[in-house]
């Protein structure tokens, strides 16, 4: 069938051929096919979902359309982890370097920023000079002389999957289960893993605010991945504030070093040590998660982690100078704070329109080719179920001088809800999930 028959098709309820699958993702990640038409096709599974065999098609066509990382003969077994999404979200920055220094290959794929969330490469780019456009030869390379490497999707590597993401960013398409599955399944299938740790967000600034959907979510990938060979654990965590107290790219990277440095805020260094420990088990690095917890508190009392961040950053072209010197990362800034109006707790915080308050400041885009500024951003000074008082900053947003900021303040203004009554902080770590043997 055409593209056109094919739209029609899945947008009345029909179920398309694995073949038909294969052959339109191929043609669409070598141009034959139109962001318009794709666009429409991504807006039919979104109210129509994809079956298990449309799914399975669509990711193996997705990781097919290019090139994979090539590891198979390289020492060690592999790891990755992956995050659905959320506001202040970090973690890649400290765990792939932290994971690696502890023995795993860690060949980490991630992506820009996608609607209100943040993303890896954006953080990554606020170092000057470093580079996420890796080839596969140059990642295979470092691989093997550090075991660890941060890049994009190349046109070597999962090109199908690279082009709908952005297209996906800009057309209300990223909240679709299948379609988030096969993305980030074909990415990290692309990387000849071993095993892979998602990190799968629910609540206001994620992108399934209803546990049942995140649930949803994780069962999919862990069943997708599972299936297709790679062994694979989920955990959902919250998202109804945003991570840490840094949002916004370089802000963002200076909290995940002061992580590798043995300090930082505590959810970060909590997810942060779960999530490799459930690597390092994986890895077979450990025996345990808890012992793979200590084994990473290690790393971070020794410096190992951070010196391996340091040795990934300057291999990958970066001024590793910049990380301890925050003038070179966020440039010239000034700051304004927003002022609770009353006294009480904070009860209510809606985390997506923290970030999309965050998109409007320039840290992230509202266009997929719009330009980001690495160095603006909030520091959330009050968060879910902290007590505040009349007048005092609940955030203080860094932006550039003589900039207006005063939609961005309404925005944040509207993000915060403040009550007379304490309420409890949600609990970080809400449920593991993984295939049954």
């Amino acid at each position: 069938m055409t593209p056109y028959e094919l739209i029609r098709a899945k947008r009345d309820g029909g179920e398309l051929a694995p073949d038909e699958i294969r052959k339109l993702l191929g043609a669409y990640a070598r141009g034959e096919v139109p962001d318009a038409q794709m666009a429409a096709l991504c807006m039919a599974v979104w109210f129509r979902g994809l079956g298990p065999a449309e799914l399975r098609a669509w990711t193996l066509a997705m990781l097919h359309s290019g090139a994979t990382l090539g590891l198979r003969d390289l020492p060690g077994r592999k790891v990755d982890k992956h995050s659905t999404g959320g506001v202040g979200d970090k973690i890649s920055l400290c765990l792939a370097p932290l994971v690696a220094a502890c023995g795993p290959v860690v060949p980490m794929v991630s992506g820009r920023g996608l609607g209100h969330t943040g993303g890896t490469l954006d953080k990554l780019a606020s170092i000057p000079g470093f580079r996420t456009d890796l080839s596969l030869a140059e990642a295979r390379a470092q691989l093997a002389e550090l075991g660890v490497c941060m890049l994009g999707q190349t046109a070597e590597l999962a090109p199908a999957d690279r082009r709908l993401y952005a297209l996906r960013d800009v057309t209300a398409t990223v909240d679709s289960i299948p379609l988030i599955a096969a993305s980030i399944v074909s990415k990290k299938l692309a990387e000849d893993l071993d095993g892979l740790v998602l990190d799968v967000k629910v609540g206001t600034g994620a992108f399934m605010r209803r546990r049942e959907d995140a649930q949803a979510l994780a069962r999919t990938l862990v069943a997708l991945a599972s299936e297709l060979g790679c062994r694979t654990v989920a955990w959902l965590t919250s998202m109804d504030a945003p991570l840490g107290r840094a949002v916004g790219n370089a802000l963002e990277l200076l909290e995940a070093v002061e992580v590798l440095r043995g300090a930082g805020p505590a959810d970060v260094r909590a997810l942060t040590l779960r999530l490799g420990g459930e690597m390092l088990l994986l890895a077979g690095t450990a025996s345990s998660v808890a012992a793979g917890e200590q084994r990473l508190e290690r790393a971070l009392a020794d410096g190992s982690g951070l010196d391996r961040f340091r040795a990934l950053v300057a291999r990958q072209g970066g001024d590793p100078r910049a990380i301890d010197d925050p003038g070179r990362l966020l440039g010239r800034l000034e700051s304004r704070d927003v002022a609770s109006p009353s006294g009480g707790w904070v009860v209510g915080l809606d985390t997506e329109a923290l970030g999309l308050a965050a998109v409007v400041l320039g840290a992230g885009r509202i266009r997929a080719d719009a330009a980001v500024d690495p160095g603006v951003g909030f520091t959330v000074l009050r968060t879910l179920g902290d007590a505040v008082e009349a007048g005092e900053p609940v955030l203080r947003i860094h932006h550039r001088p003589g900039a207006d900021v005063s939609e961005v303040v309404a925005r944040v203004q509207g993000a915060y809800r403040i009550g007379t009554a304490a309420v409890p902080r949600p609990p970080l770590f809400l449920e593991r999930m993984e295939a049954a043997a």
